[in-house]
């Protein structure tokens, strides 16, 4: 596989809240979110200005049988600052 120094990825377990660490989950509740799609994902990397790139047909490698899809977002910090503010515009969106 082909790894790239610029792009993170962040699959939608690493968010969510449903989740338990050994299931995928690597931030704190306080910035997970319940189930988060693919597209709020998006969004909030594109809000963040991090270049997004959906790819609806991967599979978290804990989890294979289950197609989540992946996002590939610009590392312009450090990979658990992204994802924590990822899920904390999710958690505003929503309201």
């Amino acid at each position: 596989m082909l790894q790239r120094k610029d792009r993170v990825v962040i699959w939608p377990s690493y968010l969510d809240a449903t989740k338990s660490r050994s299931e995928g989950r690597i931030v704190s509740k306080k910035y997970s979110v319940t189930q988060p799609s693919l597209n709020e994902i998006e969004n909030a990397a594109r809000e963040l200005g991090l270049n997004p790139v959906v790819e609806p047909k991967k599979a978290y490698p804990k989890r294979w049988w289950d197609v989540s899809g992946r996002v590939l977002v610009d590392k312009k910090t450090s990979k658990s600052r992204i994802i924590k503010e990822i899920g904390r515009i999710i958690r505003k969106n929503r309201g």
